[in-house]
C-alpha cells in the first residue's frame, strides 16, 4: 500500500516495545518500527524510509526501512513460516542485508544462530526456504553483462539471480552490476558483488 513515506522527523522512541520513529507527512504523523541499526541512522529534518503495512487481525503497523534492500529482503523473511515482522527486523538488526544473501548462497544456517531467538532448526528453515526463493528464479532474458575482472562467472550469475528476485528491473541492474564489478578484483565473490550492487542501487 505505502511504498515509501518522506516527511519531516516528527520523534523517536526506543523502549521495550521496539524502536519506533515518527515520520510526518502531508499533516499526518506516521508511527513506523524500525530496528535499532536504523533507530541509531535516522537523523536529520526530512527523511524517507521504504515501508511494509503489517495487517493483522487485532491491528496495522507499519515497518519501515532506509534502504530498499532490506524492505526487499523483510518480506522475503516474512514470507518464511515461522517468521514474522519482529523477527525478521531482529534478523535485519543483527546481520546486514549482504550477509544475509550470502549466508544464503553458502546454505551458512549457524551464522543465522547469532540472532536473538533464531535456533538451528528455525536458521536451517530459514535458508532452505529463502535459497528456493533467492537461487531458483527463472528467467528467459539473461542479462548481458562483461566481467572484465571477475573471474568466478557463477558469483555473477547468482548475484543476477538474487537481484532479480528482489524485484530489481534489469536495466538497473545491469548498470549498477557493471560499475560494482569494476571496482572489484579476480574472483569476488556472490555477496562482495552484491553489496557493491546494492550499495550502487541504493544511491
Amino acid at each position: 500500500m505505502y511504498d515509501y513515506i518522506r516527511g519531516a522527523l516528527a520523534g523517536k522512541i526506543n523502549n521495550s516495545k521496539g524502536c519506533f520513529v515518527t515520520v510526518e507527512a502531508c499533516g499526518i504523523g506516521y508511527l513506523i518500527e524500525v530496528t535499532s541499526r536504523t533507530f541509531a541512522e535516522t537523523d536529520g529534518d526530512e527523511v524517507k524510509f521504504f515501508t511494509v503495512l503489517i495487517h493483522r487481525e487485532d491491528k496495522m503497523s507499519l515497518c519501515g526501512f532506509l534502504h530498499r534492500e532490506d524492505r526487499d529482503i523483510f518480506n522475503i523473511l516474512m514470507s518464511v513460516s515461522g517468521v514474522g515482522s519482529k523477527m525478521a527486523l531482529t534478523l535485519l538488526d543483527e546481520f546486514k542485508s549482504s550477509e544475509l544473501i550470502g549466508f544464503v548462497i553458502d546454505g551458512n544456517y549457524k551464522e543465522l544462530t547469532r540472532a536473538k531467538g533464531v535456533g538451528p532448526k528455525l536458521a536451517q528453515k530459514i535458508i532452505l526456504e529463502l535459497k528456493d526463493k533467492l537461487m531458483n528464479y527463472k528467467d528467459n532474458e539473461p542479462i548481458a553483462i562483461k566481467t572484465p575482472n571477475v573471474q568466478d562467472v557463477q558469483a555473477v550469475e547468482d548475484a543476477k539471480t538474487v537481484l532479480i528476485s528482489l524485484g530489481y528491473e534489469k536495466e538497473e541492474i545491469k548498470a549498477a552490476m557493471s560499475k560494482a564489478l569494476d571496482g572489484l578484483g579476480d574472483n569476488a565473490s556472490a555477496e562482495e558483488i552484491l553489496r557493491r550492487t546494492l550499495q550502487i542501487l541504493s544511491l
